[in-house]
């Protein structure tokens, strides 16, 4: 993966109202919960759209300080949300390989999962997103220096 996506504010708000009114036709939700950090400013978009003023944040950390992606028995998952059931969203900007949904489906089996965008082998293990994006390195636009 030596390509660059660069996604700036205007794309990545409207992107997320899309995937606003894709969650909103599936169903109703009552509970936000954040995937620390990539899914905090996706979440809070929703939670304003969707009027869930029942909002929490986990911390999951599958890279190191490098980007380097760590081992599953050295993944961090950290956060007191309470009860989860099949009206919690499950929040965070993107599903690249699929792998931080499958390890908290196992943690979070009612949970709906939801995500701005995926990539081909990200998408499969969530269950709403707004868009496809291609296998390049993706660039936030809060990761622009």
């Amino acid at each position: 993966m030596t390509n660059k996506l660069y996604l700036n504010w205007s794309d990545f708000h409207q992107h997320t109202k899309e995937l606003c009114k894709k969650i909103k036709d599936s169903g109703s939700y009552n509970k936000i919960i954040a995937i620390s950090r990539g899914g905090l400013i996706p979440a809070g978009i929703i939670a304003y759209e969707l009027d869930i003023r029942n909002n929490e944040a986990i911390n999951f950390s599958s890279y190191d300080n490098h980007y380097d992606r760590r081992s599953d028995d050295e993944i961090e998952i950290s956060g007191h949300v309470g009860p989860v059931d099949e009206k919690t969203l499950i929040v965070d900007d993107l599903s690249d390989t699929g792998r931080t949904f499958q390890i908290l489906r196992e943690v979070y089996p009612q949970a709906k999962f939801v995500t701005v965008y995926a990539k081909k082998q990200g998408a499969p293990v969530v269950d709403i997103y707004a868009v496809d994006l291609p296998d390049d390195w993706i660039v936030f636009p809060w990761d622009v220096e």
